[in-house]
């Protein structure tokens, strides 16, 4: 692969931050961290702008003794059996759970679906993270 090098200046308290950061998170050089971040930034950038297919999870937190809210969100995900291909669900405490739905779809139907979630009375939070195969 053809890599080209560029320059980019940071301002020193900055620059001791991002050092930090990356020991914390392994990175053994700062290009690789610097592309992440530019990855991660074209995919957000092209999916918002764009009606895009994407993959990701929908991860959240629920009372299930909260009125109605296992019944809704199994509901739900049965009416979108299209764009959730797989869910996981986990006992974290005596009256929360934790669910992770696999999602797969186009880009402003799968934030539609994750509104709609995060919405249901129970549901305590919701958190979408989304990719695409491709950058």
């Amino acid at each position: 692969m053809v890599v080209e090098r560029v320059g980019v200046s940071f301002e020193p308290e900055l620059l001791e931050k991002f050092d930090r950061l990356l020991k914390v998170k392994g990175y053994t050089n700062r290009s690789e961290a610097i592309r992440d971040l530019v990855r991660k930034s074209i995919i957000e950038a092209h999916i918002e702008s764009e009606d895009e297919d994407i993959v990701g999870t929908l991860t959240i937190i629920y009372d299930h003794d909260v009125g109605d809210v296992t019944n809704e969100l199994q509901h739900f995900q049965h009416f979108h059996l299209g764009e959730i291909i797989a869910t996981t669900h986990v006992h974290v405490e005596k009256h929360a759970c934790l669910e992770v739905l696999v999602v797969k779809g186009k880009s402003k139907s799968i934030q539609k679906l994750t509104d709609h979630i995060k919405a249901i009375k129970g549901v305590k939070h919701g958190e979408l993270v989304i990719t695409k195969s491709t950058v």
